[in-house]
């Protein structure tokens, strides 16, 4: 299992770190596991004035997975937007294919009480968010900024062809099947025909799947469901900008964006997986960012790319363990509960594993 390693900005190196070390946990239990590392982001640009250069472009494309920490930084915002670092992760995901991307939102019993929602809302929660990730406005041209009439005009085009709905439509339904069956697909059809294409074409598409039940729902009400009562999705399928925004509202319904990992699929389930949160420059260097997203990025990895069930349940099991012995890191932690840092919580997984 060749993986590339990148770790990224900001937290990127802490975080990387501990989900290396459960990798090496689990290579020397006999899984052939080999590590090589990478440069992706605001690290890339310093070291080579792009942040996708190409000799990461080929390491990645030599692997059978990536593992990526976070770009980004505000010491790149200045730069031309070619150079700053967001536009090496939209780079690999256009480079590697990486159209589905999966984001489960799930609430630990033990995370009740961290979630800013009452604990009678959240419990139980287990929602699988299904982005598309390779189109809509973030790829879409023309865009661009530009003198119209004595002024500045910014415009972007939000774009979807049939065959990438169908397509992301296919993963959702069967990451439904393998679920309860329900399926939410939200769009915003009352205004934008791109996402009237959007409902029509997942609704030919639910065709092929009779065991699922279908439902459709506006982006501005699914928004406001998720917080009212966010226990009735499933699985939700959504356009990239729209997926964007929703998979990070479910997070916090978790307690904390520093507990979701996330899966970026091509058609083969190759795939790259990363923490849904960012570079959180503030806190970089100073042993305080959760490393439970990246490492529960690491069993998705194991389940997903490499069909590893059982390495993927050790290390879930084992971060639910560390969990119920109350050790927090400082973004989840409460009264009662034992505060530790990235290393420590690294130290207590793999202790568990």
């Amino acid at each position: 299992m060749k993986i590339a390693v990148l770790a990224g900005d900001g937290i990127g190196p802490e975080i990387i770190t501990q989900g290396v070390r459960v990798l090496t946990a689990l290579k020397s239990d006999g899984l052939k596991i080999e590590l090589e590392s990478g440069l992706l982001g605001g690290c890339a640009v310093d070291s080579a004035a792009d942040p996708f250069p190409e000799v990461t472009c080929k390491l990645v494309n030599e692997a059978d997975a990536v593992l990526l920490g976070a770009v980004g930084g505000p010491q790149y915002d200045a730069l031309p937007r070619s150079k700053r670092p967001e536009q090496g992760l939209l780079r690999i995901r256009k480079a590697l294919n990486l159209f589905a991307n999966l984001r489960p939102a799930i609430l630990y019993p033990e995370l009740a009480n961290a979630s800013t929602l009452k604990p009678e809302v959240v419990a139980g929660l287990d929602i699988m968010i299904v982005r598309e990730l390779t189109g809509d406005i973030y790829f879409g041209e023309p865009r661009g900024i530009e003198q119209r009439d004595n002024q500045r005009v910014g415009y972007n085009t939000m774009i979807y062809s049939e065959t990438e709905i169908r397509r992301i439509a296919h993963v959702a339904f069967q990451t439904a099947r393998k679920r309860n069956r329900k399926l939410c697909s939200v769009d915003k059809m009352n205004v934008l025909e791109c996402t009237q294409l959007w409902r029509d074409v997942v609704t030919e598409t639910a065709n092929e799947y009779p065991d699922v039940t279908l439902s459709h729902m506006l982006v501005d009400n699914a928004a406001m469901q998720l917080i009212r009562d966010p226990k009735q999705f499933d699985v939700m399928v959504t356009g990239n900008m729209f997926g964007d925004i929703l998979s990070d509202e479910a997070s916090m319904l978790t307690g904390s964006i520093g507990m979701l990992p996330s899966a970026s699929l091509d058609q083969n389930n190759k795939g790259l997986f990363e923490p849904s949160h960012g570079s959180a420059p503030d806190i970089a260097g100073k042993n305080v960012a959760n490393p439970l997203a990246t490492i529960l990025s690491v069993a998705m990895m194991l389940r997903y790319t490499f069909n590893q069930e059982e390495a993927a349940l050790r290390i879930e099991n084992s971060v639910k363990k560390v969990l119920s012995k109350n050790y927090r890191t400082r973004d989840i932690f409460g009264q009662g509960m034992t505060l530790v840092g990235t290393i420590e919580m690294g130290d207590a997984v793999l202790e568990a594993l």
